[in-house]
């Protein structure tokens, strides 16, 4: 039996927007009309799609289902807009990419204006995590560490966004000074994202040689990270573009020398002939080129 379009993109409407109220407020039906056929598809499918929790969740029998409804809603707002901008209206694309909170803060959001015919949903997750929004159907791309696939999908290589380890003069006196590095670590107080955020103990890990647990502050948002740092709450590993004027000036203390951590990062997005996909994705592809390493 074939599926129904109609309920394929009441299913993406239901993911993407986290609530069945939500999807029938967007695409102006009733709620009642937004759960029949929901559970018309899963009677078709004959499996529970949908994890009625807060969001809304795809079971691992809906993941393949909300990418199809994506990319099936892709494509036809794309002919949409083809078919109105004959007639000169407004054309309008949603595509919906995740993004790791530095590369969104300190390099991506230029990238945005090269599509100026689409609107952005976008999301933030650890570099390590992303893919997994592409997994689930959520989002249409991703820049992510991971270099292998998501089924559906193309990968690039766009670079190495590189860190370096540094603490403010205050920190750098109270916990470094006078001490070897390997020594000081372990105590010393440091600065990450979230608990998903491991590059601060992978850089412990590779100057001490062992897997430690030091005293940490989590401050889950880029500026707030780098002012956290600055502040003295702790030491942490910042991106090179924008720690090394400070580093040079004096307002902050390079713990590691010549030493750095290169985090490589890679495009992945769906396997579609989509227009406004392709030219995002040369945008992603000539920023990274001057932003990453």
């Amino acid at each position: 039996m074939a599926l129904d379009p109609v309920q394929l993109a009441t299913f993406h409407a239901v993911i993407s927007h986290g609530s069945f109220d939500a999807a029938a407020s967007a695409l102006h039906v009733t709620p009642s009309a937004v759960s029949q056929r929901i559970k018309a598809l899963e009677q078709v499918v004959g499996q529970v799609l949908v994890r009625r929790v807060r969001p809304c969740e795809p079971t691992s029998a809906g993941q393949a289902l909300v990418r199809l409804g994506g990319q099936i809603a892709l494509l036809e707002q794309e002919a949409l807009s083809a078919a109105r901008d004959v007639l000169g209206a407004a054309r309008t694309t949603r595509l919906a990419v995740v993004i790791n909170a530095d590369s969104l803060a300190y390099w991506f959001l230029p990238v945005l204006t090269a599509v100026p015919d689409a609107v952005f949903d976008l999301h933030t997750d650890d570099e390590g995590h992303t893919a997994e929004l592409l997994r689930a159907g959520t989002v249409m791309a991703a820049v992510t560490t991971e270099r292998v696939p998501v089924q559906g999908c193309s990968v690039q290589r766009l670079g190495a966004m590189r860190y370096l380890a540094v603490a403010s003069p205050g920190g750098h006196e109270a916990w470094f000074a006078g001490r070897a590095l390997a020594a000081a670590l372990p105590d010393a107080p440091m600065v990450r994202f979230n608990r998903k955020d491991v590059l601060q103990h992978r850089f412990v890990r590779e100057v001490t040689g062992q897997a430690l647990d030091p005293p940490a502050h989590s401050v889950p948002a880029s500026a707030a990270f780098d002012a956290a740092v600055r502040l003295g709450l702790g030491w942490g590993l910042l991106p090179e573009q924008i720690a090394a004027a400070d580093i040079a000036a004096g307002r902050l203390v390079d713990l590691a020398p010549g030493r750095h951590v290169d985090v490589p990062l890679y495009w992945q997005r769906w396997r579609l002939e989509s227009a406004a996909l392709t030219a995002l994705t040369e945008a992603v592809r000539t920023a990274a080129a001057t932003a990453l390493r």
